[in-house]
């Protein structure tokens, strides 16, 4: 059986986006990133690309507030949007935020290929994360979900974390995923570029 490699041979930021202003506008696919505040987007993305700081992460939840794009081996577009759920700003703040993620998952003319759906591993899914993978599938996206963090889960738990996050999505379909030990990496890779 031959197993085939995805590999990211170039990355870099082009830019971030506020609502349908600055939005790229060729046709290339974009990929995008959602999930809570602080719930490890950037490290992921981080992670995939192999670079420790293409996309700024912080452990202040409520850092990414645009839409940022990444160009990715010249033929795709990585989106980390903003983490919903939480935020350190003000709950006008966090309302600006929410409402340009619906924008871009709802209205945006250039909907994503696919949508990474980022869940706390460790947390399990939360009623946020429940109400996100609502509309996802009533958009009906290609959703592909990462339980991130699992290297916090300790060995006794993985079992019973695993099944919680199954029973509250109603999916199986997971990539259990570090963004510190780079667990899952190859797998989220096949997903998205298949």
């Amino acid at each position: 059986m031959n197993i085939v490699m995805f590999e990211i041979k170039s990355a870099k930021f082009l830019k971030g986006a506020i609502g349908g202003e600055g939005l790229p506008q060729d046709a290339l696919p974009q990929v995008a990133f959602v999930g809570r505040s602080n719930v490890g987007k950037s490290s992921v993305i981080n992670t995939l690309v192999g670079m420790k700081d293409l996309a700024i992460s912080s452990s202040t939840p409520g850092r990414t507030l645009q839409l940022n794009f990444f160009l990715i081996n010249e033929d795709t577009y990585f989106v980390d949007l903003p983490g919903y759920g939480y935020s350190k700003q003000s709950l006008k703040f966090a309302e600006k935020m929410r409402k340009m993620i619906m924008w871009y998952l709802e209205q945006n003319e250039k909907k994503p290929k696919k949508v990474i759906l980022i869940i706390d591993g460790n947390v399990g899914p939360t009623k946020f994360d429940l109400e996100m993978m609502e509309l996802l599938q009533e958009n009906k996206y290609k959703i592909i979900v990462v339980a991130n963090k699992m290297d916090k889960v300790k060995n006794s738990e993985l079992s019973k974390k695993k099944k919680g996050i199954i029973e509250k999505l109603q999916t199986e379909n997971i990539i259990y995923f570090s963004a510190k030990t780079k667990k899952g990496k190859f797998e989220l890779l096949e997903k998205i570029f298949d």
